[in-house]
C-alpha cells in the first residue's frame, strides 16, 4: 500500500476493485480529482436506479438555470 500512496506503482483494476469494496467506494471514487467528487460519486453509487434517474433529471434542471 505505501508503494502506491507514494506514487512508486500504481494498482491495477484488479487490485482498485478490491480497495473499493474494503472501503464500501466505487472504482470511480479513486478517479475523482476534488473531494467534492468523489463524495458525489460516492453518494450516487449508493443510490437506487430510480433515485439515480430522479437525481439526474434534478441535476439537469439544474443546469437550465
Amino acid at each position: 500500500m505505501n508503494h502506491y500512496e507514494k506514487g512508486r506503482h500504481l494498482p491495477d483494476m484488479e487490485t482498485l476493485g478490491k480497495m473499493a469494496e474494503e472501503l464500501s467506494v466505487p472504482i470511480a471514487y479513486f478517479f475523482c480529482e476534488s473531494d467534492d467528487m468523489a463524495e458525489l460519486v460516492t453518494l450516487f453509487s449508493k443510490m437506487s436506479e430510480e433515485e439515480r434517474v430522479k437525481c439526474l433529471e434534478s441535476l439537469k434542471q439544474f443546469r437550465k438555470v
